[in-house]
């Protein structure tokens, strides 16, 4: 199943060190993604940054829209994914100044995104929630921030290198999460020591995260957006060309 047909993203946050927005986008574009996925930049105007997307050939299928606004302001929300041509408006981040210390607190967050999510569905836009480390850490009580996010029905698009980095288990929360994949963040993580100036991070398929296993799982649990993402490339281009390369491989089932 990991020959199923997929749509590459790349997530353009990646990109934000090395302007002007159209030298992004090319790369984006002659690298053979089809999509990227927006943040915050691009909300200021949507339907221009569709426009300015769309002339060099690529689309939007995923958002990261603040959470503030996905559960604060969800007909803006709304707006801004309908204005993009996003099916997803992913909440992507919570400050460290705003995490619950208890399971109630994030149950209540949950809670909140649930109900945009039932507001957003009927106008074709479906929430969901992006993951840092921190979903990972127990709570006092021994339980996951993440569990009382997503509930029982919440879309999970999976940063499985930060699910690493939080001591989880990717191949284990992917199937946790079966049928409820929204995109999944493809990142790598250096071997330890390396790549310093680069947080840590490395282009797709040059770390250490066995990729080739984790999309397959990730198809098999209905994955069908993958989305490139190094949070601090110190050669985004570079970064754009050996992710596309590993990614068509993984896609293809050509890499172990």
């Amino acid at each position: 199943m990991s020959k199923a047909n997929v749509l590459l993203a790349l997530q353009i946050y990646s990109a934000r060190k090395f302007t002007p927005l159209d030298d992004q986008l090319a790369i984006v574009a002659r690298n053979g993604y089809t999509h990227i996925e927006t943040f915050g930049p691009f909300h200021d105007d949507p339907e221009a940054s569709r426009k300015q997307i769309e002339a060099h050939g690529l689309k939007v299928r995923s958002a990261h829209i603040a959470l503030d606004l996905v559960i604060g302001d969800t007909g803006k929300a709304i707006d801004i994914a309908k204005a993009l041509g996003a099916k997803y408006a992913i909440a992507p981040y919570l400050p460290v100044d705003a995490r619950p210390t208890d399971a109630t607190g994030w149950r209540a967050i949950g809670d909140k995104l649930q109900t945009a999510a039932e507001i957003c569905a009927p106008h074709g836009v479906s929430v969901g929630w992006h993951n840092h480390d921190f979903e990972f850490k127990a709570l006092p009580d021994g339980s996951l921030p993440i569990t009382h996010l997503l509930g029982d029905k919440l879309l999970w698009e999976a940063d499985l290198a930060w699910v690493a980095r939080g001591g989880g288990d990717p191949a284990a929360w992917i199937e946790h999460y079966r049928g409820r994949l929204a995109a999944v963040h493809v990142k790598d993580i250096a071997p330890a020591g390396e790549k310093t100036d680069e947080d840590g991070w490395a282009d797709v398929g040059t770390g250490v995260l066995p990729w080739a296993k984790l999309w397959a799982l990730s198809v098999e649990a209905g994955a069908e957006l993958f989305v490139a993402e190094h949070d601090n490339p110190n050669n985004f281009e570079r970064f754009a060309r050996v992710s596309a390369e590993a990614m068509r491989k993984f896609a293809k089932g050509e890499a172990k």
